[in-house]
């Protein structure tokens, strides 16, 4: 392959992303000085280009990153209402991206994923005192209706956040059952985003694993035979066992150590 053919088949790889080849193999005196002096100025944009494009995967990274922490102390605000959702948000949203993860959703969809399960109940910060402040475990129908307008309050409130994406629509249909009995939309089986269905595993999952006043926070044996109860009327029998894997496989990790704790944190099985 002579030295023009050589500098062609570079930059066409080059064009397509492939930076790969070592362009500054022609720049050396065995070829022409023709394609010397283009391999050169060829090379010397490939490395402001690598420059530029690691500038701005570690931009992208800190607007990741802002907007994590913009979404935590969001979700963070609840707790200041409801100390008994401290920490829930964090969690699910740990918990679904690690669902999302081991069910080999893409990278933009795990990272969806995981801002909705930090916010999921964010619809909750609107709820009244009664609800907040009741010592009495029984919930009349009226406190029901209340609890069960949280997904749709959550959508409205994070549908302009044009960032979170798919998010919004995976806050409002957490509550949502594969049989339809659930809300706001009654939607069954496959009207219910997947990334919704995550959701709601993992919401079920810390919820029952969690301490709180009216219970103590259930072991893993229990807890994944409360899951795969479920698993058919209301969550997704596929990502249940792919949930119930991982957590056998990887354990529980707390998020935040400022976060009030489950039971079985650390346990393994």
């Amino acid at each position: 392959m002579d030295g023009l053919t050589q500098l062609l088949a570079c930059i066409q790889d080059i064009s397509g992303g492939n930076y790969s080849n070592d362009i500054m193999e022609l720049t050396t005196d065995k070829f022409d000085p023709y394609v010397r002096e283009i391999a050169e100025s060829v090379g010397l944009m490939m490395v402001k280009i690598e420059a530029r494009e690691f500038a701005l995967e570690q931009a992208n990274e800190e607007l990741k990153q802002n907007i994590l922490d913009t979404v935590k102390a969001t979700a963070r605000g609840l707790s200041l209402r409801d100390k008994y959702t401290r920490g829930h948000g964090e969690r699910v949203g740990e918990y679904a991206h690690r669902l999302a993860l081991r069910a080999a959703f893409s990278e933009n969809k795990v990272w969806t994923v995981k801002l909705a399960g930090i916010l999921h109940d964010i619809g909750k910060i609107g709820f009244s005192d009664r609800l907040f402040f009741n010592e009495d475990t029984r919930v009349d129908d009226e406190m029901l209706a209340e609890i069960r307008r949280h997904p749709e309050a959550g959508f409205r409130m994070l549908r302009d956040l044009k960032f979170l994406g798919h998010a919004v629509e995976f806050v409002r249909c957490h509550h949502e059952r594969l049989d339809g009995t659930g809300y706001p939309n009654g939607l069954k089986g496959n009207e219910i985003p997947q990334g919704a269905r995550i959701l709601s595993i993992a919401d079920v999952f810390d919820a029952i694993t969690t301490t709180r006043t009216y219970q103590e926070a259930m072991r893993l044996d229990k807890a994944f035979s409360i899951l795969r109860k479920l698993a058919g009327p209301s969550l997704d029998p596929e990502l249940v066992e792919l949930f119930i894997e991982e957590i056998q496989e990887n354990g529980l990790e707390m998020v935040d150590e400022d976060f009030s704790t489950c039971a079985c944190e650390t346990e393994k099985v």
